[in-house]
């Protein structure tokens, strides 16, 4: 029912040429292989007996690392708002049956309701009364009657806020008290992590089969088959945490024995008499779920399980179509499912007696099975009592499917569908939206300079006297105590610097760090802080290198230690690319050459964090890395590939940085070990970071090979948390007297002996490890850094002239007011100030500034510069300080501000400052810092379960960017009540929530309910209809659909590399590296019906005339920059005007980020932000996208020639060299 009409976003000039030979090998490849499934669909189905699973010995007890603390979502978080209004249709509505009245009972945007027979099945089709069942703040769903229709079971989020099953007794529909039908629920299942959904009875109804969903390291969860008991009414018995039994569990492909990490499982069980399930499983996906499937093939498979013999039949394959969601008629007999036949959805049974198989009706709406749908791959539905009928959700409304009997005894269809007309109402309890005043961008950026706020590789002196540090692209070393950091003295000040480390040396200060050069690569310079001096040290061969670290030998020789890598991703792979390793040199007594350059087999990870530094001599080398210490013996034996011997002396079992301090060579325990043949180090302390946090183990505390690990209940043997909110960059003094560690711009430290002082409240603190007490003995100090912003280095461009630049003969779309016709200026004059907007105005209302330099634009439209609300790139932790292609690549296509919601606390506001200070062009960026993350990947996981947690997790994103860190992301944290306490911390530190829905329905919109202010990608349901389209336009929070990545279907994208000659795109290929728009070059052909980003963008633009606000993100899907013009493209498709799309790429997202008194539109007073198109450019008129018509790009009053990216003003035919990452 829900159809795709042609449409073609990709103009005449990026269309692929045919190739006609191409075209017929691909056709005879799709005929062999349909014949071939074709003859295998034939093939007698075998069934197969479950051997002894892998998952009887895996253990569910990693994960979550922290338990929560007791929290009620109804109670300890406001709900200020309230939203009332009526309904004649819904989304994705979940039903049952009432095996004897035929009450239809169903939930709607997490409220329960019922439709009384009497009025759901009348001859005039009168619209019924929807009774509400349990309404209020939690959020419910899945609703199904025991077999006697005396209960209902149904998933809640109720108190915690995790999907758990309830009971509750059922007394009719209208009987049903919504206001106290809660109070007397009791709960069937208990889960305080794995979440659980769409419980079915048993025939006994003593027990329920449901659906526990277990995520991974990804956030998409696996489904297994459990069976809990159900307590009696009334009863009270409690339900212990995790109680249950498996029954349905997850299958691992050969090759494969990580249970834990596998994603794919059952879903959707129901019981087949009282010792068989029937269920549904994705057979397309082996390991790991997979995006952009075909749903013409088929995902699904529907099977049945013996539980006494433990035998699995198939009894609907995939193929073709898929098979989902299986219902089962009232005998028992027949099984129905859906299935997708080209463009149309099918209602199908499978008579269990016969094996035929019959289509019923081909009305249905699409189902999402080519997506994780914990809400279902389609809305549970079910027979009508006496089995005349099915009654199932489609297109918004509730149908009554009529059956008849053939007379073989099947069950076929009875006659024409007919809707059951309900009108519901609707109340909804909304939390504050979640907003934040607007920062001072323009006071920002207009400001001689901006702070440095995030740091990385620290490195102390012998004695913790000094470290040295990275400052966004400068080496600074700083006297700990002291009020200021000195700049190490460097050869060239307009290039970056990185890796520092402190030479040991006794007469002066002595720096080694490295230079970077796009055309030469990395050079290493020696700086003296005493006689402010720098020397290159020559002879280096051409490469990437990094971590130099230099040792002392004797009065006249130095060894040098450094790691070269072969590639990254801003400077390919294509130069100096050969041996990369650990490197060992010689220095001249003069320290200006390096000889006798040797690479080192070794165990070095040179994708990792690296931290290496010497230990007593040349011949000991310490390497420091996320989850490993060890010691390279330099001096050793090697084996036969020319290793020489490694020792592990501490490792991490989650860890995402090691810092060992040693015990010292003098010590008479080292030298007992170096006369037994032993390696003389041992770690005395270990000190990392885990799930954000600074944590210190005594190393002799710890069994030999014992990873040390912070998870309360399991950690290391005295382990002591150093860091309140959080740390990086951990490192200690070389004696292991004092450790340091960063959290943005506050330099921590620790002399270890004052950890006595806490001694016994470490060890009586077994959650968070004597916190409160070590957060008293820490010493930290702020290091300011700053750098010149862009503006006042534009200023200083035009002093020779005036740093004044007008506009003229301009077509202004200025998107300040929301109305085309205030905002439409023709035969306008636009003035530049100091990359400030003074005016904007008609032509002949001002004077144009004597100095000023005009440009004539003939006529063409100038919109205010783009905004990528959802951009995301690959380089912001480029081990290499190389110029960025992506930033150019987002600028020439006249992306001006980047917000990116999921990168890297630090290394995404390192990025941004060498970008302000000059370092390379690119968009101004804003970003949430890593994401606040719910499921098994070590690096981002947050537990979130207290309000501590949640202040810290906050505090850690503002340290790292300050005043530019507006907002965070919540990444489908499973439990409502940690991302409540989210939001909660969030109103208090002024920051935004973007959160991550993923595929989950129903928790995109608890995350509407609560209050954020946006939900980032699509609703996973393609067509809403009135009760979520009401809901989420009248809330306030914004939408980022992204349909380059649409749920749903085959992701956008996929068109686009269809249709358009991505490689060969000229403009392309001048910013792009070839070998990535190379990899475009072939894609599946797709028909129009597997896309249903048409469906998402339809229903975006109906919330758009409502009041929402949406906005255009590219999701940094390749090609960059291109790919947001049809992102514009998409977000038309829909029926949104050009107007609508230039309102969602400019002055929304300004306002919903807090930046539009800033930026967003052209507006005296506003950052000289904006795009140029060619004259005769149809802005307003044309299909999308005719954005990508662009001749100039401002940022900040900076102009360029787009194709080129060479500077138009102020200093006419300046471009900026890139390295050479193309052949």
């Amino acid at each position: 029912m829900e159809k795709n009409e042609h449409y073609n976003p990709l103009p005449d000039d990026v269309r692929h040429s045919g190739r006609p030979k191409r075209r017929v090998l691909r056709w005879g490849l799709l005929l062999s292989a349909a014949a071939l499934l074709s003859y295998l669909g034939k093939l007698p189905i075998h069934s197969q007996t479950a051997q002894k699973s892998p998952a009887d010995e895996w253990k569910d007890d990693v994960w979550p690392i922290r338990e929560q603390t007791p929290w009620d979502i109804s109670k300890d978080f406001p709900y200020p708002r309230v939203l009332e209004y009526d309904v004649q249709e819904g989304t994705w509505l979940r039903l049952d049956v009432h095996p004897v009245t035929g009450d239809i009972v169903f939930g709607m945007v997490g409220d329960v309701y019922c439709i009384a027979a009497d009025d759901a099945y009348t001859a005039s089709g009168a619209v019924a009364v929807a009774h509400p069942v349990l309404t209020g703040v939690p959020y419910d769903s899945d609703p199904h009657f025991s077999p006697e229709g005396d209960r209902i079971v149904f998933r809640s989020d109720a108190g915690l806020g995790l999907d758990n099953i309830w009971v509750t007794a059922w007394k009719g529909c209208t009987q049903m008290n919504a206001e106290t039908a809660r109070d007397s629920a009791q709960r069937v299942t208990n889960e305080t992590y794995r979440f659980v959904s769409d419980a079915r009875f048993h025939p006994s109804g003593d027990k329920v089969v449901a659906t526990k969903w277990f995520t991974s390291s990804r956030s998409i969860g696996a489904g297994e088959g459990w069976e809990f008991p159900v307590p009696a009414l009334g009863s009270n018995t409690p339900v212990s945490a995790g109680a249950g039994i498996r029954l349905l569990e997850r299958t691992l492909p050969a090759g494969f024995d990580d249970y834990g990490e596998e994603q794919i499982g059952p879903e959707q069980a129901l019981w087949h008499g009282d010792d068989s399930l029937i269920f549904s499983k994705n057979i397309r996906d082996s390991v790991s779920f997979e995006y952009s499937k075909d749903v013409h093939n088929g995902v699904y498979s529907i099977f049945e399980r013996n539980l006494t013999t433990q035998q699995t039949v198939t009894l609907v394959d995939a193929f073709p179509g898929g098979a989902s969601r299986p219902e089962l008629s009232r005998d028992g007999r027949t099984l129905a499912f859906v299935r997708r036949i080209r463009d149309h959805e099918i209602l199908v049974f499978k008579d269990l007696v016969t094996g035929t198989i019959h289509y019923i009706w081909d009305g249905l709406s699409y189902d999402v099975s080519v997506i994780y749908a914990p809400m279902g791959t389609y809305p549970s539905f079910a027979f009508s009592p006496d089995d005349s009928a099915v009654i199932i959700w489609a297109a918004g409304q509730i149908w009554s499917v009529p059956l008849s009997e053939n007379e073989f005894g099947e069950k076929v269809s009875g006659g024409t569908p007919k809707p059951i007309k309900f009108i519901a109402h609707i109340k909804k309890y909304l939390g504050k939206l979640r907003t934040i005043d607007d920062i001072d961008l323009v006071g920002i950026e207009t400001a001689d300079t901006q702070r440095v706020r995030a740091f990385k590789d620290l490195r102390a002196d012998a004695t913790g006297k000094r470290v040295v540090f990275q400052a966004a692209g400068e080496t600074f070393i700083q006297a700990v105590g002291d009020k200021s950091p000195t700049k190490v003295p460097v050869l060239y000040q307009d290039s970056p610097y990185y890796s520092p480390s402190i030479v040991d040396d006794e007469h002066s200060t002595v720096v080694v760090h490295a230079r970077w050069d796009d055309q030469n690569f990395t050079a290493f310079e020696l700086s003296n802080i005493e006689e402010g001096k720098a020397t290159e040290i020559v002879g280096l061969p051409r490469g990437r290198y990094l971590y130099p670290i230099i040792r002392r030998v004797d009065r006249k020789h130095r060894v040098i230690a450094f790691v070269k890598i072969a590639s990254d991703y801003l400077t390919g792979d294509v130069v100096a690319t050969a041996a990369p390793g650990l490197y060992l040199a010689d220095i001249a007594t003069d320290g200006k050459a390096i000889t006798n350059v040797r690479l080192v087999p070794s165990e070095i990870s040179l994708e990792d964090k690296i931290n290496m530094r010497f230990l007593g001599s040349p011949s000991q080398l310490l390497v420091q890395q996320s989850d490993r210490a060890f010691i390279i013996d330099l001096a050793g034996k090697v084996d036969d590939d020319g290793k020489p011997p490694h020792r592990t002396i501490a490792s991490g079992k989650m860890s995402q940085e090691i810092a060992v301090s040693v015990g010292s060579q003098s010590s008479w325990m080292a030298k007992a070990r170096k006369l037994l043949g032993f390696n003389q180090y041992s770690a005395e302390r270990v000190a990392f970071v885990d799930f954000f946090h600074v944590y210190l183990v005594d190393g002799s505390k710890l069994k030999e090979d014992e990873a040390v690990w912070s998870k309360p209940g399991n950690a290391s043997d005295g382990l002591a948390r150093l860091s309140l909110d959080g740390g990086h960059s951990v490192t200690w003094s070389d004696d292991g007297k004092k450790v340091f560690w960063f959290l943005g711009p506050y330099l921590h430290s620790l002399e270890v002996s004052r950890l006595r002082k806490c001694s016994s409240t470490i060890k009586s603190d077994r959650d968070t490890f004597g916190i409160d007490c070590t957060k008293t003995i820490l010493e930290y100090q702020e290091i300011i850094v700053e750098h010149s912003t862009d503006i006042a280095r534009l200023k200083e461009d035009a002093a020779l002239t005036s740093d004044v630049v007008v506009l003229v003969n301009a077509t202004l779309l200025t998107m300040e007011t929301g109305d085309l016709d205030r905002d439409l200026i023709s035969d306008a004059v636009m003035v530049i100030r100091g990359g400030v907007i003074d005016s904007v105005s008609a032509f002949g209302a001002v004077a144009l500034p004597p100095g000023a330099t005009v440009i004539d634009v003939q006529g063409a439209f100038i919109t205010p510069g783009f905004i990528d609300m959802h951009a995301h790139w690959n380089a912001f932790g480029n081990p290499i300080p190389a110029k960025s292609w992506e930033m150019q690549t987002f600028l020439s296509y006249g992306v001006t501000t980047l917000h990116n919601p999921s990168s890297d606390n630090v290394e995404g506001y390192i990025e941004r400052s060498r970008v302000e200070r000059g370092h390379f062009i690119g968009p101004r960026i804003f970003h949430t810092g890593d994401v606040i993350y719910g499921a098994a990947a070590p690096g981002i996981h947050q537990d979130v379960a207290t309000m501590d947690e949640a202040h810290s997790a906050l505090i850690r994103l503002k340290a790292e960017g300050g005043p530019i860190s507006t907002s965070y992301k919540n990444y489908q944290l499973p439990i409502r009540a940690s991302r409540q306490r989210m939001l909660l911390a969030a109103q208090n530190l002024s920051m935004l929530c973007v959160p991550e829905g993923g595929m989950s329905f129903d928790w995109d919109l608890t995350y509407i309910l609560d209050g954020m202010t946006t939900v980032e990608h699509s609703i996973p349901i393609p067509v809403l209809y009135d009760d979520v389209l009401m809901l989420y336009a009248m809330s306030g929070t914004g939408s980022s659909p992204t349909h380059l990545v649409n749920y749903g279907g085959a992701f956008g994208e996929q068109m686009i590399w269809q249709k358009a000659d991505v490689p060969n795109v000229e403009k392309l290929r001048r910013f792009s590296r070839h070998d990535i728009l190379e990899g475009l070059t072939e894609s599946t052909a797709r028909p129009d019906s597997s896309y249903q980003f048409f469906n998402t963008s339809a229903s975006i633009a109906k919330m758009v005339d409502m009041g929402l606000k949406t906005f255009i993100g590219a999701h940094g899907e390749p090609p960059l920059g291109l790919n947001y013009h049809y992102e514009m493209s998409f977000a038309q498709a829909g029926g949104l005007s050009n107007y609508q799309v230039y309102q969602a790429a400019t002055s929304h997202a300004a306002q919903t980020l807090g930046l539009f008194s800033s930026l967003g539109s052209l507006s005296a007073g506003k950052l000289a932000d904006f795009v140029v198109f060619e004259a005769g450019a149809d802005v307003l008129g044309a299909r999308m996208p005719e954005s990508l018509k662009i001749v100039y790009v401002a940022r900040g009053g900076r102009i360029w020639e787009a194709d080129t990216m060479t500077e138009l003003w102020p200093v006419k035919g300046r471009k900026q060299a890139m390295p050479p990452f193309n052949p």
